[in-house]
């Protein structure tokens, strides 16, 4: 699985999560994940899932990329990633190459690799996210590249990652009937914990989980929660705040110097079992990521989403839709800065019913989907290597 991860966690959590399940699934399945994620090595992964790292791109917030290495050019890092991902695809040979999100990878350096795969029958598929972005912004990001053609080319498959009464990711564009005849609406990938759970690794007692994720950009609701503790001295829930390993060092500085002055917050800076905490939450606060948004309905968590609006406005669809369908409650960020009514909305929060109570038929079925259609393409091949290719958002 390849996945051009820039910014956030969301590719890396997403790869991990399928290649956990398949070999868990398939006895002897060999899984290879190429990721530029920065952090891709302070996670745990499964017996027979490893990883690549390629040299990481960080994505700014006017939406420019930029290479990590300071003293290395952007042109230069881009073309040590393609060169070792085609490389690892060489040498590791998969049967199934799945890409995350991004079609042609960042700036087109998986297409080569994509036409080698092709040229020696690998299966290739596209994975993509429920909500992608607004319509007119995917397009114009997708016309420039010409990627809607090219998915036609080279995919055999397009898989997306939700149900198809929840929202349809190439909505509002003009979609090829080939390229729609290829896709299937595998379901939300369900979450669960790990096996061996680590002893007082929740904190004790009742608490509110606030979440942004990655935390690049995740300041403003944090701040935004403080102030509401701030403002109403009713608002007594205990509430824990992670940061994000992606949050920028004096950001994090202020908020932790902010948030020692309220006895009910703590704050800590990363946690690499995030589906522990959130299980162990009474309710979740978050920007409604797609990784956050199926832990929340994994684990049945009353939540009250605040999402990203710009940039990408992926976030603010898929909180609309669920608000819309009761199964969380949604602040737009200038409705949380007001601090009283954040404070009255975390307050009633706890007691909100969880989303299976709205939606009792409410099922995350993409992991045993996705299974599905593994076993028939690796008994239609007699395969037995599954690669998983992580990049950079």
């Amino acid at each position: 699985m390849y996945s051009h991860d820039t910014f956030g966690l969301g590719h890396l959590q997403r790869c991990r999560t399928i290649a956990h399940s398949l070999v868990e699934d398939f006895r002897g399945l060999q899984v290879l994940i190429i990721s530029g994620a920065t952090i891709a090595g302070a996670f745990d992964y499964r017996a027979r899932v490893d990883f690549v790292k390629i040299p990481s791109v960080i994505k700014l917030r006017n939406g420019e990329y930029t290479s990590l290495e300071k003293d290395i050019d952007l042109h230069e890092t881009l073309r040590m990633r393609q060169s070792i991902i085609r490389h690892t695809a060489e040498t590791f040979r998969p049967d199934i190459f799945i890409v995350d999100k991004e079609p042609l990878g960042l700036r087109g350096e998986i297409e080569d690799t994509l036409s080698y795969l092709k040229t020696r029958g690998t299966t290739l598929v596209l994975g993509l996210r429920e909500v992608m972005d607004a319509p007119h912004l995917l397009e114009a990001e997708w016309a420039h590249r010409d990627v809607m053609r090219k998915i036609g080319l080279f995919y055999d498959k397009v898989w997306v990652y939700g149900p198809p009464d929840f929202y349809d990711p190439l909505i509002g564009l003009d979609v090829p009937p080939a390229v729609r005849a290829k896709m299937k609406f595998v379901g939300f990938l369900q979450r669960s914990l790990q096996k061996n759970e680590l002893p007082g690794h929740r904190p004790e007692g009742d608490y509110i989980l606030v979440t942004t994720g990655g935390g690049g950009d995740g300041g403003d609701l944090i701040h935004s929660v403080i102030d509401a503790y701030q403002q109403d001295p009713q608002l007594q829930h205990r509430a824990l705040i992670v940061l994000g390993p992606y949050m920028p060092a004096r950001k994090r500085n202020k908020l932790l110097k902010k948030g020692a002055k309220i006895p009910y917050i703590k704050i800590i800076e990363f946690d690499n079992r995030m589906e522990d905490l959130i299980a162990g939450a009474k309710a979740v606060v978050a920007m409604g990521g797609y990784n956050t948004y199926c832990e929340i309905l994994s684990f049945d968590k009353p939540a009250l989403i605040v999402p990203r609006v710009k940039p990408r406005e992926e976030q603010l669809i898929r909180a609309r839709r669920a608000a819309e369908l009761g199964l969380i409650e949604m602040l737009l960020p200038e409705e949380a800065e007001d601090s009283q009514r954040f404070a009255n909305a975390l307050e009633v929060l706890p007691a909100r019913p969880g989303p299976s109570q709205s939606h009792p038929h409410l099922t995350l079925e993409g992991l045993p989907h996705i299974s599905e259609i593994v076993a028939e393409l690796l008994d239609r091949r007699g395969g037995h290597h599954l690669s998983v290719i992580e990049g950079m958002i």
